[in-house]
């Protein structure tokens, strides 16, 4: 049986790392803030802190100048990658939501990198499906609604540019992947976990890096 050499998580190490990673600046630390104060109920959607920094990083170590963003809440991520983008680069973010994306909007203005972004509010599959067939997406964040995962996989992975880069968020979906009884967004990520391995188009690394995180890489 596999054992994990894992180092359990604690609020002090947690707390380490973020302190040894690159830090949030003033505006991606008051986008944080408000999303707390102003969603509570929905806070816990937004991409992990040290998310952030990993996807800038991520960005330039691919060099990616055309980025796709399923699910974009209040712009955290987005923001993050933006401002890894070239002048010139490109991120769609893709959402349904007025409300939660205008946080977004004034973080990007206040960031300077609101011109890189093209916010469209409709549903991700409609915006994909009218993207070009061809490949020509280097980055990819997915992190929406886990029912439709495999179904914006697939639109992803085929306009995906040779070595281009899918991250999938949430692939442990708070421990329910391992729980033969999972229903729900849970069963949903199990599938996508499965159909994801089995795609030899792509090749992949599963990592805990929060609720658990996935690199895919286009062949």
């Amino acid at each position: 049986m596999a054992e994990s050499k894992s180092t359990p998580v604690t609020d002090e190490l947690y707390g380490y790392m973020l302190g040894h990673n690159p830090p949030l600046d003033p505006v991606q630390r008051e986008l944080v803030e408000v999303t707390h104060a102003q969603l509570p109920g929905y806070a816990g959607m937004q991409s992990a802190e040290e998310q952030g920094p990993l996807l800038a990083f991520l960005v330039r170590l691919t060099g990616a100048r055309h980025i796709v963003e399923v699910g974009t809440f209040t712009g955290f991520s987005a923001l993050s990658m933006a401002q890894a983008l070239p002048a010139d680069g490109k991120l769609i973010a893709c959402d349904i939501s007025e409300e939660w994306t205008a946080y977004g909007r004034d973080a990007w203005a206040k960031a300077g990198v609101a011109d890189r972004i093209d916010l469209r509010i409709a549903p991700a599959l409609d915006t994909l499906r009218a993207m070009p067939a061809e490949p020509h997406i280097d980055l990819a964040y997915l992190d929406a609604d886990k029912g439709n995962y495999i179904a914006y996989w697939e639109e992803l992975v085929a306009r995906m540019s040779p070595g281009g880069l899918i991250v999938a968020d949430n692939v442990f979906f708070h421990g329910s992947v391992v729980d033969p009884e999972a229903t729900g967004s849970g069963a949903a990520i199990k599938a996508f976990n499965e159909h994801v391995a089995a795609d030899d188009r792509m090749e992949s690394v599963m990592l805990t890096v929060a609720d658990g995180l996935t690199l895919a890489r286009r062949r």
